[in-house]
């Protein structure tokens, strides 16, 4: 059975990536458990107050080792898995060894430090994703900075662009992500270790179980924080909302692309193989999968991430409830991310650009994205005001009479189609948008740099 759809077998494939499914699995959580407990071991052990034997032996010992079934039983019945985990280990220990382990943590330690790792691991798999959707960007943005087509607002046409200028902004936006994210990470990636209330008052005095912190800190990569982080929680939550950040900048790109995949505008494809987007019932249909996907991740990401504001504020040296419904929050926000950017990669390196289909759009209106234009041009001499009013008197009649915003001007002001003419040129257009695309090689450059950090 399957509470959630990336944990299915069915739907699982469709929202998350494997590599990822891989770094929440229960082995890979137990991984992270004894990685905490063999790096508080050997500090321990080098401070000299745990057996210098006890971190050979836990390194020794794998999952595979630990009994699973017991480990989700004896769970229901103590309430988190460190109880029963701790157990089992102590049993696979030789007495003189099972004594020290554990010394001085809670479990809130083993566990938040875990999950920190695990976040790490996440992290890297999404890199190699993260990093083929900027280049892609990048470079395709460059390829369309002339490719002329409607900008739209509120749906509708509004001015010309660049489709390239279109590529521009969903990268400026994943770009935006990327400098939360890449904020957020030092700030989760934070080794716990407090003990029982966060004191450490089990480590043999304060210099000491700060020593020892440090020194675990350090074996296993993370940042030691200098207070306990048990009931603040602000650190992973300024990760969560940089993953919801990210999957809205995904969303924005695929939801205009799913607009511009429609019949009836028809400017972009999702990359097509035999049986992708097909539907039960209409064989000629090619849904678009990869788009669905992504705003499928973005409408569950701002729940998730709220979750955290409870959690925030906590309740005395730790609160019940708010801790535990935090498990449910960064696994499914990375795993939702992972499925969202293996398909928003498929889409920036391989979706099919119709340009001849988004000149032949601008029609639609009959010249009415240049009003803005044609307003500009008869302020010369009508003066503002009174050109706004002639060009809105003339996109009027367009809809009525259903003739070109130029034959409407020329009779509505009196000015002949070759003095009206400069205002319907799109050259202008196209190169006040080509005129961004220069403007995202800083933060390309960043992302590149942040997203080796994550690697």
């Amino acid at each position: 059975m399957s509470f959630s759809p990336l944990d299915s077998a069915l739907t699982g494939p469709l929202f998350v990536s494997p590599a990822m499914r891989a770094v929440f699995g229960d082995e890979a959580r137990l991984a992270a458990m004894l990685a905490f407990e063999t790096a508080l071991a050997r500090a321990q052990a080098e401070a000299g107050i745990a057996d210098v034997a006890l971190p050979d032996a836990l390194s020794a010992i794998t999952p595979a080792d630990f009994d699973m079934t017991s480990l989700g039983v004896e769970t229901a019945l103590a309430g988190v898995p460190v109880i029963p985990f701790v157990r089992q280990l102590r049993e696979m220990l030789p007495p003189p060894l099972a004594s020290d382990l554990h010394k001085g943590a809670t479990t809130q330690d083993v566990l938040d430090t875990a999950l920190v790792i695990q976040i790490r691991d996440a992290l890297k798999v999404l890199a190699p994703d993260l990093k083929a959707l900027v280049e892609a960007l990048h470079l395709r943005a460059q390829e369309h900075a002339h490719s002329l087509c409607a900008g739209r607002t509120y749906g509708q046409h509004a001015a010309p662009v660049s489709f390239g200028f279109k590529l521009a902004i969903w990268l400026a936006g994943i770009c935006d992500a990327l400098d939360a994210l890449d904020a957020a990470r030092p700030q989760a990636l934070r080794l716990s270790l407090a003990g029982p209330v966060g004191t450490l008052a089990g480590m043999g005095g304060p210099d000491q179980a700060f020593a020892i912190r440090a020194r675990m800190a350090e074996s296993l990569g993370l940042t030691d924080t200098p207070l306990p982080w048990h009931a603040r929680r602000g650190g992973l939550a300024r990760l969560a909302d940089a993953l919801r950040q990210l999957l809205s900048a995904l969303a924005h790109m695929a939801g205009d692309l799913a607009h511009l995949a429609s019949t009836e505008v028809g400017e972009i494809a999702e990359p097509h193989q035999p049986g992708r987007g097909g539907s039960s019932a209409m064989p000629h249909k090619r849904n678009p999968v990869s788009c669905t996907v992504i705003l499928a991740a973005s409408h569950q990401a701002r729940g998730l991430a709220d979750a955290f504001d409870e959690a925030a504020i906590g309740a005395h040296e730790r609160p019940a409830g708010a801790w535990h419904g935090e498990w449910h929050v960064l696994p499914t926000l990375l795993g939702l991310a992972s499925g969202a950017l293996r398909e928003a990669r498929v889409l920036a390196e391989r979706m099919e650009i119709d340009v001849t289909r988004m000149r032949a759009n601008l029609d639609a209106t009959r010249g009415l994205l240049f009003a803005d234009a044609a307003s500009a041009l008869l302020a010369r001499d009508m003066g503002t005001a009174e050109a706004k009013a002639a060009v809105t008197r003339a996109a009027d009649r367009v809809r009525a009479e259903r003739i070109d915003l130029i034959d409407a001007l020329s009779a509505e002001t009196g000015r002949d189609r070759a003095t009206l003419a400069p205002a319907f040129s799109p050259e202008p257009a196209i190169a006040a948008a080509a005129a961004h695309i220069p403007l995202l090689e800083a933060p390309v450059a960043r992302a590149r740099a942040q997203i080796d950090r994550l690697g």
